[in-house]
Formats: C-alpha cells, structure tokens, sequence
C-alpha cells in the first residue's frame, strides 16, 4: 500500500517514516513511503488513485495539512483515508472540520502514529473490497 506523507518539514517527515517503518502491523501489507513537501504535489498524488492512506502535517505551511485535508474530502473521488497530524490540543475541532479520518499529536510518538495508520490501511483494504 502507498502511504503519503506530507510536510514542508523533512524532520517531521522522517519521523513518520520511521513511526509507520515498513508495515505498522502484523496484519496489514508493507508500505512504500512517498513524501511530499508541496501542496500541488500532494493533491497531484490524491487525484491519481494510487494513494491508500495520507498523513498531513496541520503546521505545514503555506498550506497546512487541515485545509489540504478539506479540499482532498470534498474533491477528490475516492479520497484515501487521512490522518492528521496537530501541535495544539486547540487545535482538535479544526481537525475535525478537515474531514481527517484520524489525528495524533506532536510530538509523534511512533506506536501511536504505526496505529493510526494501520486502522486506516485495515479501513481502505475493507473499503475497497466492499466496493468490489
């Protein structure tokens, strides 16, 4: 399964590749990794179907994964899952209005984040075999 992730920050990123590793469980199959540092690219690689699972950095900036998260929601068919990633506790209901299918706090703690996107890789699988 490809898993996207998304941030202007190549710490952040490297944090959740390591978090999610090459399969976040024992039950769901190996991932590959593509990162994004720009909105285009990111809404390049949602509209092209071949995303599973995204995990959007809210603190990216100019566009912040809340409104990436949005706009993917409301436009993109078939939007794969999205987790997303918020620094402030406040920031939860924002979060909420992104549409997000999950969210976990900064600092990234990896067991959290490896659940998270295991849940939503086990989500697309079903959601795709309903769909056959």
């Amino acid at each position: 399964m490809k898993v996207l992730v998304y941030s202007d920050d190549a710490g952040t990123r490297d944090k959740v590749r390591q978090a999610i590793g090459h399969r976040p469980a024992a039950d769901v199959p190996f991932v590959e990794i593509v990162e994004c540092a720009t909105e285009p690219k990111v809404h390049q690689w949602l509209g092209s179907g071949e995303i599973d699972v995204a995990v959007l950095d809210g603190e990216t900036q100019p566009a912040g994964g809340m409104g990436v998260s949005r706009q993917a929601k409301d436009e993109v068919y078939d939007c794969p899952p999205i987790c997303l990633i918020i620094a402030r506790r406040d920031d939860r209901w924002l979060a909420d209005w992104s549409k997000a299918d999950a969210v976990v706090p900064q600092p990234i703690e990896p067991m959290v984040l490896a659940d998270a996107i295991a849940g939503l890789m086990r989500l697309r699988s079903s959601s795709r075999l309903n769909a056959k």
